[in-house]
Order: C-alpha cells, then structure tokens, then sequence
C-alpha cells in the first residue's frame, strides 16, 4: 500500500510551507487563508482546495485528521519593526494583539482537537527574543499540555537562496525532540536569479531616486531612520519585505547609465526558492506583498525531509499493524493519518 504522511497547511498564504512539505513526500489535505488575494494566488497554483475565511470561525471538528500541523502564524506583532509601530501607536503587540497576535491560540484549539504527530510553526526570528523570551517560554508550555515537545532554531534562508532572511522554524513531536538538520551553505548570488531585458516600469523614478538619497542623507546624521541599499549582485539581497513596493528601497539593483530598479515579481520569486513554473499574481503590488510575507521553500523542503525521517519509523510501523488488522478483519486505532 503505497502511503503518504499529511498536513494541514494554516494561514498558507501563498502557498510556501506547502510546496516544501510536498516536494518533501507529504501529502496536503486542508489550507486555509483569510486574504483574498493571497488565496487567489494559492488557487492559481494549487488549486481550490483552501478555506478562505479567518481561522476564528473554522470549526476545529470540520479539518480532517493530520499528521503536521503547519502554520505560519502571522508575525507582525512579534517583529521588530511590528512592535515598534504598535507602541509608538499605543496599541498591544505580541500575545496581546486582539487581532494578530492572539492566532498561536487558534493552533493550539485545533492540536487539542486532533492531536496531530507533529506542529511545523515558521515566524520572524525576533519570536525568541520577544517580551524577553517570555512568547517563546509561553508557546514552549502550551505545546507541553498537549503532549509535544518543542525543538527551535532561527534559520538565515541565504544558505540556499541569494537572500539574508532570518526566521525562526519552532517544530514540536509528542513525546520525542525534533532534531534539525545542517543545512549546508549553497553557492548562490543575486546575479543568478536576475532576469534579462527588465522593462523600464521596474527602474525608479528621478523624483523616488532622489528622495532616497536626501533621506538617507539625513538619517545617517541623525545616526537611525530610512536608508536606501544598492546592493551588488555578486552578493545577496537584504531581506525582502511585504512593504517592498512601496519604494523598493531595501533592496535597489545598481543599473548602467540609469536609476536603480527595483527586483521584478519573478526575481522575487527566485529570491524566495519558488519554482518557475509558480503563477504569479497579477499585478506588481499583491505579488511583491505575497512574496515578502512568504517563506523559503528549500529551508522548509530541507526541514520537512528531516520531519519526515522522524516519523517514518512509526508509518511504517503502522502500515504493518494496518495490514495485519485488515487481514483479521479489524478497524485498528491508528496514531498516523495515512492516505493512499
């Protein structure tokens, strides 16, 4: 019987988490998405299996039974600059955050329910860190009541794409440590991933190319504020942002005799690992949203297959007990969700 481990893919975005967790053997079996955007995105390319609506109102007892759990969690009320914003407004950031901050809560109403043989969680790397280590001391006890143990490491995505991009990956077993795997460093630079004959709407205007100079001009006496980067493409990018159309001014490519222009929709993709044969939304400003709230799909390839390797030894185990069950007669309790 021919068997693949499933998840469930929460607050999937455009689809990131999934295509590593597929291109690693496991089979996806329910998504979900609030944003309309980003879920038409997901449909292009997987699709309409996904459940577009805000993961508050989904009954827990409407998901099918999953091996994994994955979800990456909204991150803004945990990211530097998200907290920033929101005291500077006066507003709750973290766990406190009635809209954003609270949906870890939601993962743990749905692992109460199906009690899943693994979580696979993704945030930016200032989680650990946050409210003095108490978020990550917090989501460490909830996963312990319900059985799992909770392993985390804040990996950089430049050891497989030309890109810096910090995130921490929090995997949780029951009753077992998740063991993460050396992810190797791969040669890689920006000049790889640039697409040729760049129309002339990516280069920036003289208006936008000077107010990023004089800006950064009088940041940099101030000593902190707004920068403009020129990076050089025999290296990597900074980070690649949801804020990224705006001015592209985190990551600006240096051109000949012209204005720096910024990365095309495509390019974005490349920088995040997608597959070329990935659809892209259909205008400049979603696509540049999507792919900077997005993961990097050979760290979570790379992760999964790990994940994998750790749960194989009772899949296996359990196909035996299935078929010996299925040759007396029997309907066994199975801990594993296996689909033919």
């Amino acid at each position: 019987m021919k068997s693949k481990l499933t998840f469930i893919d929460l607050f999937a975005g455009i689809g990131g988490i999934r295509l590593g967790f597929e291109k690693a053997g496991f089979k996806c079996i329910y998504s979900n998405e609030r944003d309309k955007s980003a879920a038409a995105t997901y449909i292009a390319n997987h699709g309409n299996n996904i459940d577009i609506k805000d993961i508050r109102e989904i009954d827990e007892k409407e998901i099918p039974p999953h091996d994994v759990l994955c979800a990456g969690f909204p991150c803004q009320p945990f990211s530097k600059a998200g907290v920033s914003a929101r005291i500077s407004s006066h507003r709750k950031h973290g766990f406190e955050d009635k809209d954003q901050g609270i949906m870890f809560f939601e993962i743990i109403r749905i692992l109460r329910y199906h009690q899943p043989e693994a979580v696979f969680l993704e945030n930016v790397s200032n989680f650990g860190k946050h409210d003095r280590g108490k978020t990550i001391k917090r989501v460490k006890k909830e996963l312990e009541s319900l059985g799992y143990q909770l392993n985390f490491k804040v990996i950089n995505a430049s050891l497989q794409v030309p890109q810096s991009r910090k995130r921490i990956y929090m995997i949780a077993l029951k009753n077992s440590l998740f063991n993460f795997p050396e992810i190797k460093q791969k040669k890689n630079c920006i000049h790889n991933i640039l697409e040729k004959n760049v129309p002339d709407k990516f280069t920036i205007s003289d208006q936008l190319w000077n107010s990023h100079q004089m800006r950064t001009i009088r940041n940099k006496r101030k000593g902190n504020g707004f920068a403009h980067y020129l990076i050089n493409p025999s290296g990597i990018a900074n980070t690649l942002t949801s804020r990224y159309g705006k001015d592209g001014r985190e990551n600006l490519i240096p051109q000949k005799g012209k204005n720096p222009r910024m990365f095309t929709p495509r390019e974005c993709a490349r920088l995040m690992g997608f597959p070329e044969k990935f659809i892209l939304p259909y205008a400049k400003t979603p696509a540049y949203r999507q792919f900077g709230n997005s993961v990097c799909v050979p760290v979570i390839k790379i992760l999964a297959d790990a994940l994998k390797k750790q749960l194989q030894p009772k899949s296996i185990f359990l196909k035996s007990t299935i078929a010996i069950s299925q040759l007396h007669g029997q309907n066994p309790q199975t801990g594993l969700t296996l689909q033919s």
